[in-house]
């Protein structure tokens, strides 16, 4: 499972990745920068103009090797597949529950559960840090909002009202967002989520790494036999991985909006480092999107409580982890689907 900490991002253009004996070796202008074996990586990520040989992508698809293709600037363009893993059995059982809407639901409490938590957590965790530099009151009241919205998950109700309990939610949650930014105030203000594209430096640094994170939580559905198109919360929609939007819920708040607040709030990021085009998207240049990726590398490594487990695990195999009590509860080991909670 250890593999799973480790995903190779390729960002210079022009590169060239190929396969000799077992292992992916990296070439600019003809010259190797970069052997890696095979066995101590679980994903290659490419940017931009970054090509892999049929080798390489049929050497990645035997070996469980997630093999995706981005944008410069991180936009998902496609992925290379192999053969189907793990029991079709399983996944016979993931499409049948998902077409019951009663369980659909019930899966959908679990996930919400664990968003709005984590939600909850992050300004907590804020008030203890920076009392004296945030609005606690605003703080405070936006937490006794949470705690009601999660009092909701003690009744049954349709997937619809969920989504309305969800993004209600997330507005309360947004909402104080900007408080949670103590540095570079006048380069990092956040008044709103957007995407398609990010119209701030805020939401540029959220989505890149909301993408980062689909990706590993998408291979670790797929590791485990799972089908990450067909979700419980996020209903079939072509072209959308629903069920690792599903499973990404309860690690946006804990991992992605943490990580993008301690860039900016340790100044790691800078307003330099994004440029506004004038269709009004924001990008972020070279440099900048390196900072990120070696940040939220080494945040993978970082060890935490796992709730349920109840022992010490990195945080890069938490997608593991979680996939796989997905896949028993899906089989009936469960009795329910434990997300993920940030204490």
């Amino acid at each position: 499972m250890k593999k799973h900490l480790n995903t190779l991002y390729v960002t210079t253009q022009g590169s060239y990745l190929s396969k000799e004996g077992e292992t992916v070796t990296v070439k600019v202008d003809g010259e190797i920068r970069l052997r890696i074996p095979v066995h101590t990586i679980s994903g290659i990520v490419c940017f931009g103009n970054v090509s892999c040989s049929p080798f390489l992508m049929g050497f990645c698809a035997e070996n469980n090797v997630a093999l995706s293709f981005l944008t410069e600037h991180g936009r998902f363009l496609a992925r290379v597949q192999g053969p189907v893993s793990g029991n079709v059995l399983l996944r016979r059982e993931q499409y049948r529950k998902a077409d019951d809407p009663a369980f659909s639901a019930g899966v959908a409490k679990f996930i919400l559960t664990g968003k709005i938590a984590n939600c909850r957590a992050v300004l907590h965790r804020a008030m203890r840090d920076h009392s004296d530099k945030i609005n606690e009151q605003e703080m405070r009241a936006a937490v006794l909002r949470l705690n009601h919205q999660l009092d909701f998950f003690n009744k049954d109700y349709s997937l619809d009202f969920l989504r309305g309990i969800e993004g209600d939610s997330a507005h309360i949650y947004f909402n104080v967002f900007d408080d949670l930014i103590v540095a570079q105030k006048g380069a990092f203000r956040f008044d709103e989520r957007n995407r398609r594209p990010p119209l701030d430096n805020v939401n540029c640094l959220l989505s890149f790494i909301y993408t980062l994170l689909m990706h590993d939580v998408r291979s670790a559905l797929e590791t485990v036999g799972l089908d990450p198109a067909v979700g419980f919360l996020h209903r079939d929609r072509p072209g959308r991985p629903g069920l690792a939007l599903d499973l990404m819920e309860e690690f946006r708040p804990f991992i992605a909006d943490r990580l993008a607040l301690s860039l900016i709030n340790l100044q790691q990021v800078q307003d330099k480092g994004f440029r506004k085009m004038d269709s009004g998207a924001v990008l972020m240049n070279d440099d900048t999107r390196k900072t990120v990726l070696v940040a939220y590398q080494e945040r993978k490594q970082e060890e935490i409580a796992h709730p349920f487990l109840g022992e010490k695990v990195m945080i890069g195999i938490l997608f593991h982890i979680q996939a796989l009590l997905m896949a028993r509860y899906l089989r009936g080991d469960l009795d329910g689907y434990p997300p993920f909670i940030w204490k």
